[in-house]
């Protein structure tokens, strides 16, 4: 009996599978950070310890720490962002490049 019991937890544990990272399937990354310490401290309605540290995970993986602590003041200054985007300095222009990539895989993985 005890076998079959012990078989049983493992097939259950082993079909729940664990985060994914980055991919479809088992679930969203999580980490924490900046990003996602101004993401939980904005006014936003959707905000969640869950979506914001997924929100961190990406950046980890897609931004540096200078521009990790860029994107963090377009959480408490949308204006900042709207400018950064219209700047025709070249350094602002790579950034957003950056920032946009980064904004676009965190929507697809953190949906």
């Amino acid at each position: 009996m005890k076998p079959l019991i012990l078989l049983g937890l493992i097939l259950g544990l082993s079909a729940c599978g664990g985060p994914d990272r980055f991919g479809g399937g088992g679930g969203r990354p999580v980490a924490s950070g900046p990003i996602s310490d101004a993401c939980l401290a904005s006014g936003r309605k959707a905000r969640s310890p869950a979506l914001c540290g997924c929100i961190q995970a990406v950046a980890n993986d897609t931004l540096n720490g200078a521009d990790q602590r860029r994107a963090v003041g377009f959480y408490r200054d949308l204006q900042s962002a709207q400018d950064m985007r219209q700047s025709d300095r070249r350094r602002d222009q790579r950034f957003w490049e950056v920032y946009t990539a980064y904004a676009e895989r965190a929507e697809r993985v953190c949906r």
